[in-house]
Parts: C-alpha cells; structure tokens; sequence
C-alpha cells in the first residue's frame, strides 16, 4: 500500500482510535485533513496513524488537548526547553491532584469509621457531612 492510501477506517484501527476520534482531532486542528482523491475519498499516510498514536499517548499521561497541541508543535524535539515547561507544569498539576485525591481518600476513610463506629446517631456521618451538617475534615495525614 502506497504513502497516502489508508482509509479513516483504516488509520483509527491502527491507531487505537475510534473514528470520530479522528474526526475530533481534525477539527481540533491537530490531526491534518488530507485532501480527498478521485473517488472522493480521503487517503491518509502512515504520518497520519503516528500522530494520533502520540495523541493518544500524550492523553495516556493526562496532557490536555491544548497542552498536546503545543507539543506537536515542538514535535521536532529540539526546543526542549519550551518541552519541559510543559511538562512540568503538566507534572505539577498531577501532583496537585495526587494530593487533592489523598486528602479525599482522608476524609472518605474517617466518614467511613465514622459511619461504623456511630450506628445509633440520628443521621449517618456521611451524609450529615455531604449535606453540609458536618464538616468534612478528616485528621490529619498519618493519624
């Protein structure tokens, strides 16, 4: 099969996608629409099942859209700098969220004993602190 002679079909199957997917990333502007053939058919190229393989992957790691954008666009690699910014600012806001989901885990845990260890109060614990009857404090990490 020649560069350019793979169908949607054809290249979201390679790539792991749905064809709406590659559909969305056309129109997102990261995926490049070829032109369509004689048949009037579009005919994609192995650069095509690449890129949205990255996508994919980049998405894997949590990247956004905007920030996979931005690093398609240094997709050569060689302005590393600009490289890093992203992906530390990337791995910063995992580590925000980390922490935002042990805390969660926290207060879950102790609502939790809570409910356990206080059968006959009038309204579970968790609910009370749901509904805003309660706060949703847990103690403090390693009690």
């Amino acid at each position: 099969m020649h560069e350019t002679g793979l169908t949607i079909a054809r290249v979201a199957r390679q790539a792991g996608v749905g064809i709406q997917t590659v559909r969305y990333y056309e129109r997102r502007g990261l995926v490049e629409q070829p032109e369509r053939d004689r048949g009037a058919y579009r005919r994609y190229g192995s650069a095509h099942v690449d890129r949205i393989r990255f996508i994919r992957r980049a998405q894997d790691l949590g990247f956004s859209l905007e920030e996979i954008q931005s690093l398609l666009e240094l997709e050569d690699g060689t302005d590393r700098r600009s490289i890093r910014r992203i992906a530390g600012a990337h791995l910063e806001d995992t580590r925000r969220r980390i922490a935002d989901l042990r805390r969660i885990e926290r207060v879950l845990a102790h609502l939790l004993h809570e409910c356990e260890t206080h059968q006959k109060a009038p309204r579970c614990p968790i609910i009370a602190a749901i509904s805003g009857e309660t706060e949703l404090a847990a103690p403090a990490a390693g009690r």
